[in-house]
């Protein structure tokens, strides 16, 4: 039988042609394809911020109030009444140099574990990458820390903290509190379109993880033998990077910054490549 006229145009071997397969497997992520959708992830970072703020009456300043207050009882119940030491730091702005940090990390890991569920319209209706949708919250999070940021500024004026050249090494804290944010985030949203209650049993742990986080404690309580097991905890080299940049006061943890470095780029990578792995079957259990 000979071909059509259409058949040979076909066969033709310089016509183009794309073979679609299916992946299976570990994949690592497609910059490319994430390139190619920044602006869907901007628009997603643009929208969660709107939506915190949307139809309220204090509107940003909510970024200020919620450590400000937090501070307050702090200082109250652990300064005061619990006399907790505060390695000669006042233990004002002692608690609120942890609570920036602390307060954007437990806001993003929530709100990212939850963000697959609260997106699943999206996911099952069109296709992206769907690795944005859990590093959106992240992202957005970034605004109300800057703003609460602002205001360790304002107790350093008040104590006379004068800042030192530390103050340098606060870019590195920054990242390192993103990346375990967004490792823990990618982990554990995958897990919770699996599991509705991970969700939920999230709030408990992040308040679990904040008491074993040297927030309202300092590291220094920590034996020496001990410090570099409790530095695989990202956050307490944050926390205490961010106290030694900021003020001053005691030199930069670099024992626990450096195992919570290792800790949170290991917790990215291995959640973007189980990410990618589930990625395939999400729009199925969404």
């Amino acid at each position: 039988m000979n071909p059509t006229p259409g058949n040979q145009q076909e066969m033709n071997p310089r016509t183009p042609f794309k073979v679609i397969q299916k992946r299976t497997g570990w994949r690592a992520l497609n910059f490319g394809e994430l390139v190619a959708y920044r602006d869907l992830f901007f628009f997603l970072v643009s929208r969660d911020v709107k939506v915190i703020y949307k139809q309220t009456i204090l509107g940003f300043a909510w970024a200020i109030i919620r450590p400000v207050f937090s501070m307050i009882v702090f200082s109250i119940v652990f300064g005061r009444l619990a006399k907790v030491p505060s390695d000669g730091i006042p233990y004002p702005i002692f608690s609120y140099a942890a609570l920036v940090p602390w307060t954007y990390f437990q806001t993003s890991i929530t709100a990212s574990t939850s963000s697959m569920i609260a997106n699943s319209n999206l996911i099952s209706k069109v296709y992206f990458p769907r690795i944005i949708v859990p590093l959106a919250p992240v992202a957005a999070g970034l605004v109300d820390f800057f703003i609460a940021l602002s205001i360790v500024g304002v107790l350093m004026l008040w104590y006379g903290i004068v800042p030192t050249g530390a103050l340098i090494a606060l870019p590195l804290m920054v990242l390192i509190m993103i990346l375990t944010a967004a490792g823990i985030g990618l982990w554990f949203s995958v897990l919770a379109i699996q599991y509705r209650d991970v969700r939920f049993a999230m709030q408990f742990v992040a308040q679990l993880l904040m008491y074993a986080a040297p927030v309202v404690w300092p590291a220094s309580l920590i034996p020496d033998k001990y410090r570099l097991l409790y530095g695989l905890y990202p956050m307490a080299g944050v926390i205490e990077g961010f106290r030694s940049a900021l003020l001053g006061h005691n030199p930069m943890p670099w024992n626990l910054i450096g195992m919570g470095s290792v800790t949170a780029i290991l917790l990215f990578i291995t959640g973007a490549f189980y990410f990618r792995r589930m990625e395939r079957t999400l729009a199925d259990v969404a």
